[in-house]
Parts: C-alpha cells; structure tokens; sequence
C-alpha cells in the first residue's frame, strides 16, 4: 500500500510540475509569456507570422545532416518575444532546423518574455538575457555558445559552429 501511495504521490507531483512548466500566458496586450511550445506559435494571433516564416526559411541539406550528428546531446534553453520583429523571423526558423535535425525537442525549452526582457516569475534570471532573440545552447550541463538577435551567416551554419567549434561569436561579440 505504501509502495501504490508513493507512486501516486510522485505521479501526482511530476504531472503538476509537467502543467506549471507548459503553462504560458498572455499579458494584457496579448502576448506570450512564459514556457511556450510550438503549439502556442499555431495559434489564429501567431500563426500568420510564424507559419509564414517557417515555411518560407529553405535549409541546407548539408549543414542539417551535419548538426543531425551533433546535436543529440544538447539542451537549448531560448528566448523570445512574440512582439519583436527579429525573433518573429528567427523562431520559426530554429523550429524547422530543429525538426529537420531530429531534434528531441523535449530539450528544447523556449521562454516567451515581455517587452522588458522578463518574465513575472523571473524565468530570464541568470541567462543574461541582453537581446532577443538568444538560444542558449548547453552539453553536459555547461554553455557551449549563444545565438543572440541574427546570425552572422545563417542560423544553421551558426548553429553548427555553436556545436563544432570552441571560436564562434555570437553577433555581439567581438
């Protein structure tokens, strides 16, 4: 019996942790804040810009099949704003390079902030979080690089630098 409360009681707690993590909110000027899914992006107040942006963003073949191979290991933690211009035209984008890549995208977690680069609860606290949009990416538990507001060739070649090489630079990096 105790064995069948014990499950219970974690099943009870890991599902409740599972609904706070997921739940992403509007302010009150109707945008996103919070932990956001891809799912969010589709809907009827986002999905003009994001559908279009995603469908329109051709890859390379090549530079995929290249972060296929290395990014299975990663975790990103990103950054946008459903407001601002330069993550409109980059989010969609690291989605379909992400799902090109077979990327599990349970490690990918994206956090939608305010105007002010925040979150009520303080989810940006510790990324110094400067612009937006920022993919933070991570191996082993430590940052191996960040892509911060637009790429210096294209996202997936940044990306795969981001994931190949010790040197690369976000864009405000000299």
């Amino acid at each position: 019996m105790k064995k069948i409360l014990f499950i219970l009681a974690l099943s009870i707690t890991c599902y409740a942790s599972a609904q706070k993590k997921t739940a992403v909110k509007k302010d009150k000027n109707g945008h996103l804040i919070g932990y956001v899914k891809k799912s969010a992006f589709l809907d009827k107040s986002y999905s003009r810009w994001f559908t279009k942006n995603y469908d329109s963003y051709k890859t390379e073949e090549a530079v995929i099949s290249k972060i296929r191979k290395k990014i299975n290991k990663c975790k990103i933690a990103g950054f946008m704003g459903v407001w601002c211009g330069d993550s409109r035209r980059e989010v969609p984008k690291l989605y379909k390079i992400l799902e090109e890549a077979n990327f599990n995208m349970d490690n990918l977690e994206m956090i939608a902030l305010n105007r002010s680069k925040r979150t009520p609860d303080n989810l940006q606290k510790g990324y110094n979080i400067i612009r937006i949009p920022t993919f933070v990416f991570y191996k082993d538990g430590k940052e191996i690089g960040r892509f911060v507001e637009y790429s210096r060739e294209t996202l997936e070649r940044d990306i795969l630098k981001i994931l190949t090489t010790k040197t690369y630079k976000h864009s405000y990096q000299k």
